[in-house]
């Protein structure tokens, strides 16, 4: 028997049973009724908090006993295999890991993931092929990720890829009219990510870009920063831990998983998924009341700065605009994406001629999305979700992510991996965003730091100045500079 999706709309009466067992998300939306405007942006963050919050279970379509995360075909994983730890499914709900300080935070320790296990049939130690292999060499452990603020996050990244796209498209154009090779160095927002050559013939030479995929999109996501966007995260982790397959990736009416439910997650449910996690409000700086700790801590501010930690911490980014349009622009395909024409403008305060700005095809004219019953993507304003911000002499918002949003290579103590992810070498590692990280605790990319100093004390590579520069400083200032980061919390 195949089991399909209850109620398409979250207004009307659910069609489970009334009595008995039911799936824990009864109602599911479609994306045409948000296209429609049925749902108000507070219907859409509700039905998309109850989906993070769902205690999943079997009616929901939790498990997938035929299927890799990966989508991989295998033989068919039934109880008491229907669980993995190390190559799932590993959870019953978004919030079993993302719970600190609350729904859509960090997580401990506990629920730490093995991010390329995933991708095996299924991991069992019995096995002699998995014992050679050792953890290290089957799974990539990851301490979870706060979401807090990540709708700016998301912004930042489309707004540095947008540039970074254009920056490219000129200097193909220019080489290949003027048939000169073009060497075009590529910045966003005063961040580098090194350069391109292009040839007199439009060929482009990746080899000097840096910190970035050679497709130059900024993928603020993971550690590893691998992923683009909320959605295309959300799409991926819903099948790799609860065995939740969204129909845009595995398709309707298809039971690809063999467990007997289809439809177990529609694209009015991810784009509600996604709108929720884009809401949650970003994290600002607490400072202590205490006039003691305080003046302690302004000094620490000025010691991370000084020994160079904003040098990839950068404490504000400029946003264009705060629009969040979703799907977004960079999905990649199967996930579902919309584009269209970007409007430029003109800024007298940077040397280029034009220059993109966040609003986007609803707002301008033709939109491509890669569903044909998608016109547009649903568009609304982040702003009201985020405090105490200030704005540059250009009026552009400034977040205070603390992060570049670029790879970097962090030394020997953090190259504990044996396998690459998305071909990203194993010593290197997004810049950690500090807004809010003092309430996630523990730090790093495994969660092996319960110290902040210990963590800092971890970094090598092209922060080992900055880190000798700490464990050289007097207790008093060393004390000062953990006061000052004490202050990135999430306000709840």
């Amino acid at each position: 028997m195949v089991v399909g999706c209850s109620s398409d709309n979250p207004k009307l009466p659910s069609s489970s049973n009334l009595f008995g067992e039911n799936p824990s998300i009864e109602n599911h939306i479609k994306i045409e009724d948000i296209q429609a405007n049925n749902y108000t942006l507070d219907e859409l963050i509700q039905h998309g908090e109850h989906v993070f919050i769902a205690v999943l279970n079997t009616l929901d379509g939790k498990g997938r006993p035929a299927s890799t995360g990966g989508g991989a075909k295998r033989e068919p994983r039934i109880f008491p295999d229907n669980l993995n730890r190390i190559s799932g499914p590993d959870s019953d709900s978004c919030a079993g890991c993302h719970n600190r300080p609350s729904a859509g935070g960090g997580g401990d320790s506990v629920a730490n993931v093995f991010v390329l296990a995933q991708f095996e049939q299924f991991v069992d130690f019995s096995k002699q092929e998995h014992v050679v292999k050792g953890l290290e060499g089957i799974g990539n452990e990851r301490n979870t990720l706060g979401m807090f603020g990540s709708g700016f996050i998301e912004l930042l990244a489309r707004e540095m890829t947008d540039d970074l796209q254009l920056q490219k498209k000129q200097a193909v154009e220019k080489a290949i009219k003027e048939g000169i090779l073009i060497e075009e160095n590529l910045l966003t927002k005063n961040i580098s990510f090194g350069k391109i050559r292009v040839t007199p013939f439009g060929k482009v030479d990746y080899s000097g870009v840096e910190g970035i995929d050679h497709d130059l999109v900024v993928k603020p996501f993971h550690q590893k920063g691998v992923v683009e966007s909320l959605r295309v995260f959300t799409n991926a982790a819903m099948n790799h831990h609860h065995g939740i397959q969204p129909t845009e990736i595995f398709g309707e009416n298809t039971d690809a998983d063999g467990d007997g439910v289809i439809n177990e997650l529609t694209m009015g449910d991810v784009t509600a998924l996604t709108i929720f996690q884009a809401t949650l409000p970003a994290p600002h700086q607490v400072w202590p009341k205490d006039t003691h700790l305080k003046s302690m801590a302004k000094k620490g501010e000025n010691l991370f700065s000084s020994i160079g930690c904003t040098s990839c911490h950068v404490p504000k980014l400029p946003l264009e605009n705060t629009i969040f349009s979703e799907p977004g622009p960079y999905n990649r395909y199967p996930n579902l994406s919309c584009s269209g024409t970007l409007k430029h403008k003109k800024r007298s305060s940077e040397n280029t001629s034009d220059k993109t700005v966040g609003t986007r095809c609803k707002e301008n004219g033709p939109c491509y999305c890669s569903e044909s019953n998608i016109e547009a993507p649903y568009s609304f304003d982040l702003l009201p979700f985020i405090k105490n911000f200030t704005r540059d002499e250009d009026g552009r918002l400034l977040v205070p992510v603390f992060t570049d949003l670029k790879r970097h290579a962090m030394g020997q103590q953090l190259n504990n991996e044996e396998r690459e992810q998305a071909d990203v070498p194993t010593d290197q590692w997004l810049t950690k965003k500090l807004w809010g990280f003092y309430s996630e605790p523990s730090y790093l990319h495994h969660g092996r730091a319960s110290l902040i100093s210990e963590a800092i004390l971890a970094h090598g590579g092209e922060s080992q100045s900055s880190r000798d520069m700490f464990a050289s400083l007097s207790d008093e200032d060393k004390n000062s500079l953990i006061e000052y980061l004490k202050t990135f919390v999430i306000n709840k």
